[in-house]
């Protein structure tokens, strides 16, 4: 399956550790996942979105661009294409407006349940999807489902009836495709909803039965002798509704001094855009696992 990653900061910070250099970086992923990669970043609250085709560890333009990114908001992707042809428009992240999504799962018997998840995206979405993935139809599915209860394009959006309203859209899409199943390295044929979402102020994940693990502060940080931002919460846990000032998504834990959380599945994480911390659960129905 598909890895990804997710960062949202209280600084313009460079994530080229987590991308490149770190033991564990998405670029040392990418030798299992080989079919792609994307990465979006915003500046100026706009995002910007880089893909290829190629292997993000042996792709020049991933090093390149992971070199120089420096920003508040990153999400980033490396694909092993299960539905849809290998091709630019079906690699993630996928954008519309300032929203950009990234997905590590799969629709089981996709074709089968394509024309019922359809009639339930709005017609403005639907002219904007351009890939034949189930990944960019799950995401036009979310959006639709979200705005018809709160303004996608507010400022002030409510993180918690976004996160409320994502995991409701969750709950319906499983009751079309069926339950989700849970491995820790999943067989690419069943269901599975793990994504990561985000406005570039707001980021939302949740572990939809593949791996999920988040961050958001060091045993000891590396730099507490010469960050001029460092405060307490950069090394303790946080609590739901707290501030803090980084918050770190991967399917797989990177190596460093970051405290991993494990999340299973329904669990979502989110922060707003004061950089609180929320988290909620999903109801989803999960499939018996079998050897």
């Amino acid at each position: 399956m598909c890895r990804i990653f997710g960062f949202r900061s209280v600084l313009q910070s460079r994530v080229h550790s987590s991308l490149i250099s770190a033991e564990n970086a998405l670029s040392c992923q990418s030798r299992r996942h080989p079919d792609g990669w994307g990465l979006a970043y915003y500046l100026a609250g706009h995002p910007h979105v880089v893909k290829s085709t190629d292997t993000a560890e042996t792709d020049d333009l991933f090093k390149k661009v992971s070199a120089v990114v420096s920003s508040e908001t990153v999400l980033a992707h490396v694909r092993t294409a299960t539905q849809g042809k290998l091709s630019l428009i079906n690699t993630h992240p996928f954008q519309h407006g300032k929203w950009t999504f990234a997905h590590n799962g799969n629709i089981r018997d996709f074709d089968q349940h394509r024309e019922e998840i359809e009639q339930s995206i709005s017609s403005h979405y639907k002219r904007w999807r351009f890939g034949d993935t189930d990944s960019e139809l799950i995401f036009h599915y979310l959006l639709s489902h979200v705005e018809r209860e709160v303004d996608l394009e507010d400022q002030n959006l409510n993180i918690e009836k976004l996160m409320s309203s994502l995991a409701r859209a969750n709950e319906n899409l499983s009751a079309i495709i069926g339950p989700v199943n849970h491995r820790e390295s999943g067989k690419p044929t069943e269901n599975y909803l793990t994504f990561v979402l985000t406005n570039g102020q707001i980021l939302v994940a949740m572990h939809g039965g593949l791996s999920l693990h988040w961050s958001t502060h060091k045993k000891l940080c590396p730099e507490r002798d010469t960050c001029s931002s460092l405060m307490p919460l950069c090394e303790k846990a946080a609590l739901n509704g707290e501030k803090v000032n980084h918050l770190i998504v991967t399917s797989e834990p990177l190596q460093g001094e970051n405290v991993w959380n494990k999340m299973v599945p329904g669990d979502m994480i989110g922060v707003d855009n004061e950089m609180k911390l929320h988290r909620h659960k999903a109801t989803l129905p999960l499939a018996c696992n079998e050897d």
